[in-house]
């Protein structure tokens, strides 16, 4: 073999040998899926006109942005909790939505009440209760009957009302939608202590607790992704989304001895008479000064 066949024998199977090398390289560096191939977790990319009632998210700034996403991809990924309360929010909606509309609040506000409650009848740890979250004491101080025997947290027309009042007076005191929002969850001397210690009048330029810090931004990610359930990957038909069954209204000035026989009497259960009326807290109505109570009787 003379030296130019060699060299070229030699080349080959050096090249070949890198090629070898660099396949196996390439193959060992390889990362291999750990889920099924069809399996995506895809980055969120945030919406420019985000809004509150109106007014508008400033998510140029770095902290607005990390915090508007951390709770958009929560909501979005979440995905058992968000299709339940895109199925909730179907049903309650269009009960809250001219109620807002009636006591002067912006429809965004629905949102609130979504995030406070999950629209589920059950009281907090600290003791908030009903679709708004009233403790105790906010309620009476609004005019809410508030007893054993009644509780008119649980009433959605009553507690609306007073949710407005008390978010109309918010926004008077502070000038913002954002504000009334976040004082609702820290209360209206909080909020205003933490301004005027910082010397801030915005909500996003005061540095609050955590959980107020997200409660806002909760707020806006349950309205975008509820307000674009496909956007962010939710599928459903309309008949998988839950309704408030219909009902008419019962006025009763006199007390109730006993529910359960109340309830027959019109042709319904105890159960069904307590689910459109959880303000009964008993199985009784005590009303020793004949006020005059509005209860729903479902129809079948």
């Amino acid at each position: 073999m003379n030296k130019s066949i060699r060299f070229l024998s030699l080349a080959s199977i050096t090249f070949v040998g890198i090629l070898f090398t660099n396949t196996i390289s390439q193959s060992n560096t390889q990362e291999i899926k750990n889920v099924a191939e069809s399996y995506e977790i895809k980055a969120v990319k945030l919406p420019k006109n985000l809004n509150l009632a109106g007014e508008r998210v400033p998510i140029e700034r770095h902290d607005i942005r990390e915090r508007m996403d951390r709770e958009l991809l929560v909501n979005t990924y979440w995905q058992s909790n968000g299709l339940l309360l895109i199925k909730r929010a179907n049903k309650y909606f269009p009960v809250l939505e001219p109620l807002l509309k009636k006591y002067g609040l912006p429809d965004d506000f629905k949102f609130l009440a979504l995030a406070e409650s999950g629209f589920i009848d059950e009281t907090s740890s600290v003791g908030a209760a009903g679709m708004w979250h009233f403790m105790k004491a906010t309620g009476k101080e609004y005019g809410l009957e508030i007893n054993k025997n009644v509780d008119e947290r649980y009433n959605i027309e009553k507690s609306t009302r007073v949710a407005a009042e008390y978010l109309k007076k918010s926004k008077q005191r502070f000038g913002s939608w954002t504000l009334a929002a976040a004082s609702y969850n820290a209360g209206n001397h909080g909020i205003a202590k933490r301004l005027k210690t910082q010397g801030v009048t915005s909500y996003y330029d005061a540095l609050l607790p955590d959980e107020t810090e997200r409660y806002v931004f909760r707020i806006l990610a349950l309205k975008e992704v509820i307000s674009n359930p496909k956007k962010y990957g939710f599928e459903f038909d309309q008949s998988d989304l839950y309704i408030l069954p219909k009902t008419h209204i019962v006025k009763v000035d006199t007390t109730i001895t006993n529910i359960a026989a109340f309830a027959k009497e019109f042709g319904t259960t105890y159960k069904d008479l307590k689910l459109h009326n959880s303000w009964l807290r008993e199985n009784k109505l005590n009303n020793k000064t004949n006020k005059i109570y509005e209860i729903k009787i479902p129809i079948e």
